[in-house]
């Protein structure tokens, strides 16, 4: 990485700080890791009926807000920085026929020929009519709660994984549409907006207000032992350890404790279920084209 880097800078192709940042950042963590991370916990691997997973939330946003629900807070350490970095690391080489996942996320999608998993099945919800705005493929959180419900009305004896795309950008709270193009590429929000307003993380917490009002609405419909957890953290001006370059976001192979230290709330609601594993239901289609498009709507560079 150092070595593109330099290359890039002699070809007059200067990348910009917070890109330098990101690549020294990795490369300190690759060499402390051996190239692969391995303190993260397996997911699949822990007791649970439903997982709720809160795209890109930190630990500290939840765990200021966690008054709001009823049940135990803990933490864990997540097996990556970024979804796509979680996903490889949990649902890779996996049979999981007793596992239904909802996600508003197109990254398990966008890698599936890789994964050699299987789940019983599969729900994505990013191609609705509920978007942030017309142009964007970003499924709101009540939608993804909506199709949650119908998922556990649907399969009473399957494991329950809900991936919401929230708090993730784009900002959907009162700061983001008045200050944020949802449009954004998500490695552009930092030098574009900055930090001393606050702008960037005043519209963060909004968005984590907007999904614990649903996650609020989607829990009382979980029978079973229900967690909320995260795939990863953000940054949020914070420094790319070890340099002193402050940056937003979550980029992967970076495992500071604000992008891998998550939230584990437990919570109960009667009866745990009775699980079947069963094979595979035949699988949704997705256009390649759509997928990527969502991917960009989040704010990646393709």
């Amino acid at each position: 990485m150092i070595d593109r880097a330099l290359r890039r800078i002699k070809e007059g192709n200067i990348p910009d700080r917070y890109a330098v940042g990101r690549q020294l950042s990795r490369l300190y963590y690759d060499r402390r890791t051996d190239g692969q991370y391995n303190d993260g916990i397996d997911v699949f691997e822990e007791d649970w009926d439903n997982l709720v997973i809160l795209d890109a939330c930190r630990y500290d946003a939840f765990e200021a807000k966690a008054d709001r629900l009823d049940g135990t807070l803990e933490s864990r350490v997540s097996r990556g920085s970024m979804t796509r970095e979680w996903i490889r690391a949990n649902f890779s080489n996996r049979e999981l026929h007793d596992v239904v996942y909802v996600d508003a996320n197109g990254n398990y999608v966008h890698i599936l020929d890789e994964l050699n998993s299987e789940l019983h099945a599969h729900v994505g919800v990013w191609q609705d009519e509920h978007r942030v705005g017309e142009e964007n493929t970003i499924a709101r959180p009540e939608t993804l709660t909506e199709a949650a419900m119908d998922a556990a009305e649907e399969y009473p004896d399957k494991r329950l994984l809900v991936h919401y795309v929230q708090p993730h950008y784009p900002f959907l709270g009162p700061t983001g549409q008045e200050h944020f193009d949802a449009t954004d590429e998500l490695n552009a929000i930092t030098s574009k907006y900055g930090f001393e307003d606050g702008l960037v993380r005043r519209a963060y917490e909004e968005n984590v207000d907007l999904v614990l009002d649903e996650v609020e609405r989607l829990l009382p419909e979980l029978p079973g032992k229900t967690v909320v957890s995260a795939d990863h953290g953000e940054l949020l001006g914070e420094r790319l350890f070890p340099t002193p370059i402050r940056t937003y976001g979550h980029p992967n192979g970076v495992y500071m404790d604000e992008l891998v230290k998550v939230p584990w709330f437990v919570t109960r609601n009667g009866e745990r279920k009775e699980i079947r594993s069963e094979p595979p239901e035949q699988g949704e289609e997705y256009d390649d084209s759509a997928v990527e498009q969502q991917l960009r709507d989040l704010g990646y560079t393709m």
